[in-house]
């Protein structure tokens, strides 16, 4: 399972802010003017993704059914406003799969920025020499585009993430460790996806 997409996510918060504006729950073509979405099958494919991940309640029967948080992503919602999407694990070494699971980690304002953002735990050590170890937390502004230099969550073949530095050129994009013990991972454009921007890092001292 992949990293929800910008558009998923923003279809989970309009969900989850927006509870008490409906009656009941809303169906797709009320979500779709809600959101102002032309496209009523591409809010399906977003809604079964949240369906997927555990957020959004399977349909019952049809697609007429309406569209409603699982008591988990509600239960989760108490604690979402001053917190950030903890959404899994992410690699600092061999790309491997992130996870869409959907907590909220408290996370201080000097460590994000006013934008969309999200939180993951990072596994291996390919970005030692950045400072990034195994286990400490990063925080991600959520966009598609980055600097060259910057350190990114970048998703290949729409299905592994990885963080690292990014190089971009019309013919190829390098994902560079921070680690000179490691190789450069090189891609053509088309097989990575931006997914953000490291802004922000945490790290528990804790024994386990």
């Amino acid at each position: 399972m992949s990293v929800l997409t910008r558009r998923q996510r923003e279809i989970f918060n309009f969900l989850r802010d927006n509870t008490d504006s409906f009656s009941r729950p809303p169906s797709l073509d009320e979500l779709c003017t809600a959101l102002g979405m032309a496209s009523r099958g591409s809010l399906y494919k977003h809604i079964m993704a949240l369906i997927k991940a555990g957020l959004v309640e399977p349909f019952t029967g049809n697609k007429q059914g309406g569209v409603r948080l699982t008591a988990q992503a509600q239960g989760d919602d108490s604690g979402s406003e001053q917190g950030l999407p903890f959404v899994g694990s992410i690699a600092a070494g061999k790309p491997i799969e992130a996870l869409a699971t959907i907590s909220y980690m408290t996370v201080p304002d000097a460590l994000k920025t006013d934008k969309s953002c999200y939180v993951l735990q990072i596994k291996g050590d390919s970005m030692i020499e950045a400072g990034i170890f195994d286990g400490d937390w990063v925080v991600i502004e959520q966009r598609d585009y980055a600097i060259n230099g910057e350190i990114v969550v970048a998703l290949i073949d729409n299905f592994e993430a990885t963080l690292k530095y990014i190089e971009q050129t019309a013919e190829q994009v390098l994902l560079l460790p921070g680690n000179a013990h490691m190789s450069a991972l090189s891609y053509r454009p088309e097989q990575v996806t931006i997914q953000g921007v490291l802004v922000g890092q945490m790290r528990s001292y804790r024994s386990h």
